[in-house]
């Protein structure tokens, strides 16, 4: 195969609308903004990346904005004449140049994987080892903040067959409130579909001790991240009949280690853009297999393109034993590919075609870019 090397490399910020708040313990998202990235390659080849945040900077350290400048300063001038073909090398020369930044590098990294998979005609979940499913089950989070609400959303989706297990984002309120909340819910889906929730660390080990076993009483079957520390959640970890998940504290395969060797979760979170990429995140799931930790695939409420990367590496996971949610592009109101994703009976259809298998809407994606950095909010 011809050497192709990257000869240019554009970002874009494009803010999307979202068909309602989505309500966080650390904020609320009233629209989404996606960094997409285009990488050219000298053999013609254009592959295309996403990096995705939730929440602005309320949830971690890196912004859309950031990335983007991150990329358009830092990495785009270390990258250009480089080879685009050898990618692992390539993400390791970055990873000297540039510490941290795991958005940008898993944005450059997805770009970089649909620019092979399209040089050599195959997905990108064969550049991973292959795929060992074509869909993937997904969750839906319930996050308009008013139980009666959710309760409607719950049985439309149960009604259209599009999602059965709930996830719901709870820590702003009073911890009965919360618990309240969740228990009408899972009352009202009986044994219909699974409920979980999402804390997202924002309780003290003491609230956690006393509203886990409250939740797992009202038929809840999974806790993710309900304090801010791997050392509190270790210490939870064994004492309640419903299993405890990882998200935040997992940035990477070296805190997935220590989290794994201190028996600190029953089920690991993962997500490309939190892990710095899919070969890092496709460490971190062997880390977790090794060590018995079941596995679970996160997202970062990302759009099309993020999504379906994430897809292309679960559906090469040997074990995902409490499925995906990968549900970021049914939360936005815009469509920007030109063939929309199969969300269907509970699941989504992992693309075919080569590389990431989707092509964006570019009249769309024109339509929504943002001009400049700045974005005024509510």
């Amino acid at each position: 195969m011809t050497q192709a090397t990257i000869e240019r490399i554009e970002t874009r910020l494009v803010d999307l609308p979202t068909i309602r708040p989505h309500k966080l313990s650390v904020a609320t998202m009233y629209g989404q903004t996606l960094m997409l990235v285009k990488v050219y390659c000298s053999d013609g080849i254009v592959g295309i990346g996403e990096g995705t945040t939730i929440a602005g900077m309320a949830y971690g350290p890196e912004s859309p904005e950031a990335m983007k400048l991150a990329i358009d300063a830092y990495f785009a001038p270390a990258m250009i004449g480089k080879d685009a073909t050898q990618i692992q090398a390539l993400m390791a020369h970055l990873g000297k140049l540039v510490k941290v930044n795991h958005f940008s590098k898993s944005a450059l990294e997805t770009a970089l994987l649909d620019a092979q998979g399209k040089r050599l005609g195959v997905p990108v979940s064969e550049l991973l080892g292959g795929r060992r499913r074509e869909r993937l089950p997904v969750a839906w989070t319930l996050a308009s903040g008013d139980t009666a609400k959710d309760i409607a959303e719950a049985e439309h989706m149960l009604d259209v067959r599009r999602h059965k297990v709930f996830k719901l984002k709870i820590g702003a309120k009073e911890l009965k409130t919360d618990i309240k909340h969740v228990t009408e819910i899972k009352k009202a889906v009986g044994e219909r579909a699974a409920v979980r929730v999402d804390v997202n660390m924002a309780w003290s080990e003491t609230q956690a001790a006393w509203a886990i076993p409250a939740l797992a009483d009202a038929g809840c079957d999974l806790v993710e991240q309900p304090v801010a520390s791997a050392a509190a959640l270790a210490r939870l970890m064994r004492r309640f009949p419903v299993a405890l998940m990882a998200d935040e504290v997992l940035q990477g395969p070296d805190s997935a280690f220590e989290i794994a060797k201190n028996g600190g979760a029953d089920v690991f979170a993962i997500k490309i853009e939190q892990s710095g990429g899919l070969f890092a995140a496709q460490r971190v799931a062997a880390i977790a297999d090794a060590a018995g930790i079941e596995l679970y695939g996160g997202t970062m409420l990302e759009g099309a393109c993020s999504t379906v990367a994430s897809a292309h590496l679960f559906a090469s996971f040997a074990n995902l034993q409490w499925g995906t949610e990968l549900f970021g592009p049914l939360l936005i109101t815009e469509e920007i590919l030109t063939t929309p994703l199969d969300y269907s009976d509970f699941e989504l259809t992992v693309p075919k075609g080569p590389g990431l298998g989707i092509e964006l809407d570019e009249a769309k994606v024109e339509r929504f870019t943002r001009d400049g950095l700045m974005k005024v909010t509510r």
